[in-house]
C-alpha cells in the first residue's frame, strides 16, 4: 500500500503527471482510481459499496458533473486543470482515508442532497424509506403535524421528511453547535425556513412542554468495543455522534425513558440502535420492540407506540 500511494503523491506533482498521460478520457481517470482504491484496500460504505462507484463518484464530481451522467460523455477528454483536481481527490481519499462525502462536501439521502462536513455522519440510514413511505402504515400522513428528529447531525432525516410531509413541522434537534450550522444550512437550501427549526439542547432538554405526532432518531449507539474495530473512514466522523457509553445505549435509554412525556397520544419513536439492537432486546425482553424491515437493506431500526412507552417506562 505504501509503494502505491507514494506513486500516487509522485504522479500528483508537476514532475510526476507525465506517467498519467496515457490516462485521457473520463472513463480512464474511473478506471484508474478504482484500481488504485482497490489495490490501497479502501472501505466503502458512505454512499457507495464499491472502488468503480465510489471512483465515478469522485471524478464526476471534480469535473463538475452530474452524478448520472449520460454514458456517451465518458470518452470526454479532461484538461491538464482536471486531471490536476481529479489526481488530487484520489490522493486525498487513498492518503488521509477521508470518506467520499467529505472530500466533495456533499451526501444525498432520501433522493436529496445535503451538505455535510466532519462536523455531522455522513447520511446512510436506512430510515430513509420510512420517510419515502410517508411513515404509512405507522401513522396516516395526513395526521402527522408535529415531527422531532433527535441527535439530528446534518439534518437529513427531519429534512427529509418536511419534503415529503409539506404539512407538518419539524423541529430538529442536536447537543453540538457545528453539527446545527450544517443543518440550517441544509434547511436554507431546501427552503424550509418556515417549517424546519435547529434547537440546540441535549435530547429533549430544551424543548419545554411540546408533544409530537413522530419522534425520529438516529442517536449515538457505538459501544467501545465496536468503535475500536470500525475502519479509518469512520474515524474521521464525530465521535459524539457515534460513541455511547453503556455498550453503546447510553443515549437510546434515555430516549426510551425521556419520550413518553413529549409523545402525541397516537404518536410513534423510531430509533435506529444498529448492531446494539440484540443488546437492548436482551436488556428490555418485556418491551414489545417492532423492528422494522427494509427492502433495500439494514436493521436495527425500532418502532414503539407512544401508548406501549408509557406502560413500560416506569422499567427502563
Amino acid at each position: 500500500m505504501t509503494a502505491s500511494i507514494n506513486g500516487l503523491s509522485c504522479a500528483v506533482s508537476r514532475s510526476g503527471i507525465s506517467s498519467l498521460q496515457p490516462l485521457t478520457t473520463i472513463l480512464d481517470y474511473i478506471r484508474w482510481g478504482a484500481s488504485r482504491f482497490n489495490e490501497a484496500g479502501l472501505f466503502f460504505g458512505h454512499g457507495t459499496d464499491n472502488a468503480i462507484d465510489e471512483a465515478a463518484a469522485l471524478v464526476l464530481h471534480a469535473l463538475h458533473l452530474p452524478q448520472d451522467l449520460h454514458a456517451s460523455w465518458f470518452q470526454s477528454r479532461l484538461t491538464e486543470e482536471e486531471r490536476d483536481r481529479v489526481v488530487e481527490l484520489i490522493r486525498q481519499r487513498i492518503e488521509k482515508r477521508l470518506p467520499l462525502p467529505y472530500l466533495i462536501g456533499e451526501a444525498w439521502f432520501a433522493g436529496l442532497k445535503f451538505a455535510v462536513n466532519p462536523h455531522v455522519l455522513i447520511p446512510r440510514s436506512p430510515m430513509a424509506e420510512l420517510i419515502e413511505n410517508g411513515f404509512s402504515p405507522w401513522l396516516d400522513p395526513e395526521r402527522i403535524n408535529r415531527v422531532l428528529d433527535l441527535c439530528c447531525g446534518s439534518g437529513c432525516i427531519g429534512i427529509a421528511t418536511a419534503v415529503s410531509l409539506p404539512g407538518c413541522q419539524v423541529d430538529l434537534v442536536d447537543i453540538s453547535a457545528d453539527a446545527l450550522a450544517v443543518c440550517e444550512e441544509n434547511i436554507q437550501t431546501h427552503g424550509l425556513a418556515g417549517q424546519a427549526h435547529a434547537i440546540q439542547s441535549d435530547l429533549f432538554q430544551s424543548l419545554g412542554d411540546q408533544r409530537y405526532d413522530l419522534i425520529i432518531s438516529n442517536p449515538p449507539y457505538v459501544g467501545e468495543e465496536e468503535m475500536a474495530l470500525l475502519p479509518p473512514e469512520y474515524r474521521h466522523e464525530p465521535a459524539l455522534a457515534l460513541h455511547a457509553e453503556e455498550d453503546g445505549l447510553q443515549i437510546v435509554k434515555r430516549i426510551l425513558r425521556e419520550a413518553p412525556k413529549y409523545l402525541a397520544p397516537q404518536g410513534i419513536l423510531v430509533v435506529e440502535v444498529g448492531n446494539s439492537a440484540t443488546l437492548l432486546q436482551e436488556i428490555y425482553p418485556d418491551i414489545p420492540f417492532l423492528w422494522l424491515e427494509f427492502e433495500r437493506g439494514g436493521s436495527g431500526v425500532f418502532l414503539l407506540s407512544a401508548g406501549d412507552l408509557a406502560q413500560y417506562a416506569n422499567n427502563i
